[in-house]
């Protein structure tokens, strides 16, 4: 079998990172590109790094997720949440690439009373949420046998630049300066991390799902019972208020219940991605921060 070469976009994120040290662990030969070295709205750009790698496998985990600031710079968040991806998908149907695309919970309003799984009907009320819908439209349209990824709630041990890190050290770090947070308890959730999302979305790549899959670890909890468990397994001691989602002028509207569930994970007799606790407390001891590890 000949060794896959794979192109990774959004290069020194939290998922791209993950991805990127997995294959390379698999043996594949992986050119992962930060927006510094290949925007993904740049189509010159974009065709350089096709002709450069000749790639078997894109995986694109660039985006613009800055939700609040989608809902001013709107024309931004189309141009790489939607058409950039119809232009990566037509790319990879030329090339006769996989493409893997990373979408989210945010295309769901969020009323149901239930998990939401990929047969679901999408109702995306953002620019961030109508932006990440369009792009699972083109991927799926552009690129025959693609494969559109839904999660939620990422972090991971690379943190998030563009957030100033990650949920997890946020938290943390304004818990011991602090002593005290207020974190809202009505939006529900799968909290991730990326090292197993990573894994899962390579795992479905072999098993050969394309179409649309939700990918989580498993489990419900809020913001407010991820920050308490966070600081309960980093042994930091401070009150976490629970409060009331409120919307600010101009702001986007956030899903108050972002949790999925996959039916198709299950068909393929894939196992789900361990529970979310489990998960926090493996990514804390990894990042030097679970309470009684060894430093």
């Amino acid at each position: 079998m000949s060794t896959p070469r794979v192109l990774i976009t959004g290069a020194g994120g939290q998922l791209a990172s993950d991805l990127d040290a997995q294959l390379r662990d698999r043996g594949a030969a992986v050119l992962a590109v930060p927006r510094s070295a290949v925007d993904v709205t740049d189509d010159g750009a974009v065709h350089a790094a096709f002709a450069e790698l000749r790639p078997t496998v894109v995986l694109n985990c660039a985006a613009f997720h800055n939700v609040d600031v989608c809902e001013r710079e709107v024309d931004r968040a189309f141009a790489v949440n939607a058409r950039a991806v119809k232009h990566l998908a037509a790319r990879c149907a030329d090339d006769g690439a996989a493409l893997v695309h990373v979408s989210t919970n945010y295309v769901f309003d969020g009323t149901a009373d239930a998990p939401y799984d990929e047969h679901a009907t999408p109702s995306p009320r953002s620019v961030y949420a109508i932006s990440k819908l369009a792009g699972e439209h083109a991927a799926l349209a552009y690129a025959p046998g693609a494969l559109v990824v839904r999660t939620a709630g990422l972090y991971g041990l690379h943190g998030s630049a563009s957030k100033g890190g990650n949920f997890v050290t946020r938290m943390i770090a304004r818990a011991e300066a602090q002593g005290a947070l207020a974190v809202v308890a009505d939006q529900l959730l799968t909290p991730t991390f990326t090292a197993d999302l990573a894994a899962g979305i390579l795992s479905a790549l072999d098993a050969g799902i394309t179409g649309t899959l939700h990918l989580t670890n498993a489990g419900v909890t809020s913001w407010h019972g991820f920050t308490e468990a966070i600081l309960e397994l980093a042994g930091v001691d401070a009150a976490v208020e629970a409060t009331r989602t409120v919307i600010a002028p101009g702001g986007a509207d956030r899903p108050l219940n972002g949790v999925l569930r996959s039916s198709v994970l299950e068909r393929a007799g894939l196992e789900p991605l361990r529970p979310w606790r489990a998960a926090l407390a493996d990514y804390l001891e990894r990042a030097g921060l679970l309470a009684g590890a060894a430093a």
